[in-house]
C-alpha cells in the first residue's frame, strides 16, 4: 500500500545521516581550492623577492673597501695556482637583451649590461682594463634551453 505523506530518505545502518556524493564533492573542492590559493600566494611571494632582489641588484654599487677586497681575492687566487675568478653572477633576464649578446659573443655585449653589472664593468674598463686584467662574460646555465645566469669573470 503506498504511503500518503512525502517520502523520506531511507536511514543507514551505520547511523545517523549518510555523507552524499555531493558532500564529497564539495569537501573535494574546497580542498582544490584551498591548494590553489596556496599555490597562488607562494607565487605571489615568490614573484615579490624577486622584484625585491633586482630592484637590490640595479641599486648595489661596489663597495668602499673594493680595493681592498679585490686585492686579497686576486692575490688569493693567484696562491692556488688560479688565473681567474668570477666576479659576478647574475640572471640573464637582467641584461637589457635577455643576454643575447653575452650568449653569442658579441663584441658590444657590455652594452646589455644593466645595474650592478654595468658598474663592474665600467670599474673594470676604467681601472682594471689599463692595469692588464682581461674580462670575459659567459651564459653558465640554460634552464629549458634558454639562458640562465651570467657569470663575469676576470681573468690575468
Amino acid at each position: 500500500m503506498p504511503a500518503d505523506g512525502p517520502s523520506t530518505p531511507p536511514t543507514s545502518p551505520l547511523g545517523g545521516d549518510l555523507i552524499t556524493p555531493r558532500d564529497l564533492h564539495a569537501i573535494t573542492e574546497a580542498q582544490e581550492m584551498a591548494r590553489l590559493k596556496e599555490a597562488q600566494d607562494l607565487a605571489k611571494k615568490k614573484q615579490e623577492e624577486q622584484t625585491a632582489i633586482h630592484d637590490a641588484f640595479m641599486h648595489q654599487h661596489i663597495r668602499p673597501d673594493a680595493k681592498e677586497r679585490f686585492t686579497r681575492a686576486v692575490r688569493t687566487a693567484a696562491e692556488r695556482g688560479e688565473t681567474e675568478i668570477e666576479i659576478v653572477r647574475f640572471p640573464s633576464s637582467y641584461c637589457s637583451d635577455g643576454g643575447r649578446a653575452i650568449n653569442n659573443f658579441e663584441p658590444d655585449w657590455p652594452d646589455s649590461l644593466t645595474g650592478f653589472a654595468r658598474e663592474v664593468y665600467d670599474n673594470y674598463d676604467r681601472y682594471l682594463r689599463p692595469a692588464g686584467y682581461k674580462l670575459r662574460a659567459q651564459i653558465l646555465s640554460y634552464p629549458g634551453g634558454m639562458p640562465g645566469d651570467v657569470g663575469v669573470v676576470l681573468h690575468w
